[in-house]
């Protein structure tokens, strides 16, 4: 029997492990578009555009899954407090993204498993053994390693990027608790939702919005799309496996992330950076063979 309920679980956490990682491909084809978008439009008009088209993109889904988009469950004291944290984490996201390089906020970012899976031993109590804190542990140096606190590299609007890491792992948490009865359409539908949210908020400190170019336009409905795809397999792979096990696997992010970057926008990552990248790939592979 307890051979019968590892396999079980070790293929729920296979099927986690791979949601999480298109998620991450996906959020980081959309990190590209948006980051492309707010080049020529306001911050707060790219995330309110980028909203609406995921809400009504949600919305469609879950109408034709014989379901309603918003749910009652949505206003519930565990919902509003992930809804917060979803608008801290994507309003301050996105202010990293279009204000310093793509590879440098994704990789602040990849302190975001590091946070989730402390947060999945305070709250869930699952366990999560010697070896696998020391395997965060060793993805945190890897993380300082990148940024070098203290060095040239590291400003102040790279703040924009921890404060998003906070936010993103209190998402992620709260939708580890969120009802079963939430759908992963309904938790989008929310989650786009805290985007506009967050546009708004963003809006007056911005330059007046404009209407968008060819290019621009194409860009956020591109992004939104990718968004779309991101949030579904994020949402679904939290939800399944141990969260310890699934996590870890966030840490991919950073290599689509750096492709991108330097395929798209031509940076070029340093020695340094390549080396804690490497680093906290290690640490998440590890963490994930001690939780197998």
């Amino acid at each position: 029997m307890e051979i019968q309920l590892s396999r079980r679980d070790a293929v729920w956490n296979l099927r986690g492990a791979l949601f999480m990682v298109l998620a991450m491909a996906c959020f980081t084809v959309e990190d590209s578009f948006l980051k492309a978008a707010a080049q020529t439009l306001p911050v707060g008009e790219v995330l309110i555009s980028f909203g609406i088209i995921g809400v009504l993109a949600f919305s469609v889904m879950a109408i034709l899954a014989g379901e309603q988009p918003f749910s009652v469950a949505m206003l519930s004291k565990l919902m509003l407090t992930r809804s917060a944290f979803e608008i801290v984490g994507r309003l301050f996201f996105m202010l990293a993204i279009a204000l310093t390089p793509l590879s440098t906020a994704s990789a602040i970012l990849q302190a975001t498993p590091l946070v989730v899976i402390a947060g999945a031993a305070l709250v869930f109590h699952e366990r999560v053994g010697a070896a696998r804190w020391i395997a965060v542990a060793v993805g945190f140096v890897g993380v300082l390693l990148i940024l070098r606190p203290g060095a040239e590299g590291f400003g102040m609007l790279s703040i924009f990027a921890v404060i998003a890491t906070l936010g993103f792992a209190g998402r992620d948490l709260a939708t580890r608790a969120a009802p079963m009865s939430m759908s992963h359409r309904q938790l989008g539908v929310l989650g786009f939702l805290m985007l506009i949210v967050s546009g708004l908020i963003a809006l007056p400190f911005g330059p007046a919005p404009v209407w968008p170019g060819q290019a621009a336009a194409a860009s956020v409905i591109a992004g939104s799309l990718s968004g779309v795809v991101a949030y579904t397999a994020l949402t679904i792979a939290m939800r399944t496996g141990e969260v310890g096990a699934v996590t870890p696997f966030r840490y991919t992010r950073l290599v689509f992330a750096m492709i991108a970057g330097i395929a798209v926008f031509g940076e070029r990552p340093d020695i340094w950076t390549l080396a804690g990248a490497g680093l906290i790939i290690l640490a998440g592979v590890a963490a994930l063979t001690r939780s197998r």
